[in-house]
């Protein structure tokens, strides 16, 4: 086992250097629709299956699964783009952005993730899996803010967990876990100098490259046989605490705060004969819990001062300082707006073909952003809602090893609302702030994920 332990945590240093180099995943806002190969071909149910939970399932689940390990790798492609219509009005103080369809460029994306589980004895287990994050990653090819000092304007999140986890049965067919996580994430912005004069930290707002923050946090879980063939399942993530973004600082509320949001689960699995489970789950992720997520964007808290009416924009005496000024970075700075969300999931599994295992999922979740938010959410269009997946697996002899694979779609969805912070000239000179601009937030996901289990 030692001999083991030690190549599996060469292998999580190999996939961490992996990781790093960047990433991105199919979505439910910013976290995975699923994790591992087989959850994923069931779009992230069965918190009561224990079948499919090395990789970030239920921590309950483990006891059951035996000695395992597993490795696999995603290969992501989503397609995000923003449609500004209208010209800008260009008036002394507002933020108009030029009109036209822009596309993110960095199309293709690599996800690793592995697992590992070692039974203690007939009734506790102890495993370790890495997966991650991801989907906040933007790289549009032009200046959208108008920063003239960057030719891009995006930014580029990822997020990755070590979860080590202790499962135990309590009864016959009832079990509790606890997973201990540590997390790593990495964050940079680009092309945002334009709102600068919003910062409480100009140099801290954009353009410093990746900055590192590192935090923890537990998950627990049960897991019970509630009638003959009847599962209950039911999982909390606490918040994990993460250090700040100081490079960042004068972006993020809280002073480069970005800790990552609690989740809960509950959800059913019914095996209704020795080939077909059905399983459906709910899901909560309470983004509302990170300021620099959930906090709004207030236009008129934003601008540090307002133009006199008729005054000259570069004479300095010509503004009135902003009583409500709250800038970028501060407690209360704007943030993206993300609201709570909840999910729905939906999976089917048959086993009834020789050595073949074949799944189906589906996920629908709330929509994250709201019409009012999308104007910063240029940078971040977690606007995926819906979640079509399939998925297979073969095994190979009978020494418990297993290929598997997994297929995720999600067709576009969109977003569309006003810029909040560019008007109607003519109706402005009549005293009436009549929107000038609307933005269109766009993004399609497809996900493919082969996994090996020996």
């Amino acid at each position: 086992m030692t001999k083991t332990f030690k190549l599996i945590i060469a292998a999580f240093s190999l996939l961490l250097g992996i990781f790093a180099s960047e990433t991105a995943k199919a979505t439910d806002g910013y976290f995975g629709v699923g994790y591992g190969a087989q959850n994923k071909g069931l779009a992230g149910a069965g918190i009561a299956w224990y079948k499919n939970s090395l990789i970030n399932g239920n921590p309950a689940a483990h006891v059951y699964l035996g000695k395992q390990y597993q490795v696999g790798v995603g290969f992501f492609s989503p397609d995000r783009q923003y449609t500004v219509t209208g010209a800008p009005s260009g008036m002394p103080g507002t933020f108009g952005l030029m009109s036209g369809t822009v596309e993110s460029d960095s199309k293709l994306f690599l996800m690793p993730s592995m697992g590992a589980n070692w039974m203690i004895n007939e009734k506790s287990s102890f495993s370790a899996a890495i997966f991650g994050n991801g989907g906040m990653n933007t790289d549009y090819p032009t200046m959208t803010f108008g920063d003239m000092s960057s030719e891009t304007t995006g930014v580029d999140l990822a997020q990755m967990f070590l979860g080590l986890t202790y499962s135990r049965k309590i009864a016959e067919k009832h079990s509790l876990g606890v997973t201990a996580l540590l997390a790593y994430q990495y964050f940079e912005a680009n092309g945002l100098s334009a709102f600068g004069p919003m910062s409480s930290d100009a140099a801290n707002l954009t353009g410093n490259g990746h900055d590192n923050a590192f935090g923890y946090g537990v998950k627990f879980g049960y897991l019970g046989e509630i009638a003959k063939g009847l599962h209950l399942g039911a999982s909390y993530q606490t918040m994990l605490y993460m250090s700040e973004f100081d490079k960042y600082k004068g972006l993020f509320a809280e002073q480069g705060d970005f800790n990552i949001p609690s989740t809960w689960t509950i959800g059913l699995a019914y095996e209704i004969n020795e080939d077909w489970t059905v399983m459906a789950d709910y899901k909560k992720i309470n983004y509302s819990d990170v300021a620099s997520v959930s906090n709004p964007m207030d236009p008129m808290a934003l601008p540090p001062a307002f133009l006199n009416p008729g005054g000259d924009p570069n004479n300095p005496m010509d503004y009135t300082p902003n009583p409500n000024h709250v800038p970028l970075g501060a407690d209360k700075g704007a943030g993206f707006g993300w609201k709570d969300i909840d999910i729905l999931k939906f999976g089917v599994e048959y086993a009834g073909v020789d050595s073949w295992i074949f799944r189906a999922g589906y996920s629908h979740c709330d929509q994250p952003i709201p019409s009012s938010e999308v104007m910063f959410n240029i940078l971040a269009p977690g606007v995926m809602e819906d979640h079509f997946t399939f998925g297979c697996s073969k095994e190979l002899g009978d020494s418990g090893k297993a290929i598997h694979l997994a297929v995720v779609y999600a067709p576009a969805s969109t977003v569309k609302g006003f810029n909040p912070m560019d008007f109607d000239a003519a109706q402005a000179m009549q005293g009436n702030m009549v929107p000038n601009q609307t933005i269109e937030l766009e993004m399609k996901q497809f996900e493919v994920e082969i996994a090996f289990t020996f």
